[in-house]
């Protein structure tokens, strides 16, 4: 028994694949088969969307009065607390920023005075070749 599966799966790896025909007819029914599938899928989304639609707009216009300012009143409360929360955020790195700048422990002027000395150095070092060239 295992016998005959491992001699079919070896004429298949060793050339017997289907023809180009019978791989084209395998892609078309694939193609119209997912194709229809959702088509449908789309079709009955859409219906359901219309009724969906039709059922709620009554509703919505029954509660406008009400929705419209809760919607505008959350609007701005989200919006609030979106503002306060980034100029929290602003302040924090800011008055980080001021306390590294006052301590020395900013980044920036670490740079600026490692930059300065290995710039001392350096030049002190071309001064002296400069020296023992002339």
């Amino acid at each position: 028994m295992a016998d005959r599966f491992q001699h079919q799966a070896q004429q298949q790896i060793h050339g017997q694949q289907p023809s180009s025909t019978a791989r084209q007819v395998v892609k078309a029914t694939t193609a119209v088969t997912l194709g229809g599938t959702l088509l449908m899928l789309s079709g009955l989304i859409l219906a359901g969307t219309v009724i969906a639609l039709c059922v709620a707009t009554p509703v919505m216009v029954l509660f406008s009065p009400v929705l419209v300012p809760a919607v505008i009143t959350v609007g701005l409360v989200i919006a609030g607390f979106l503002t306060s929360g980034g100029f929290g955020v602003a302040a924090v790195t800011v008055l980080t920023w001021m306390y590294k700048s006052m301590t020395g422990q900013n980044v920036p002027n670490q740079l600026a005075s490692k930059a300065k000395d290995i710039k001392e150095h350096l030049g002190g070092q071309a001064q002296a070749q400069t020296r023992s060239i002339a």
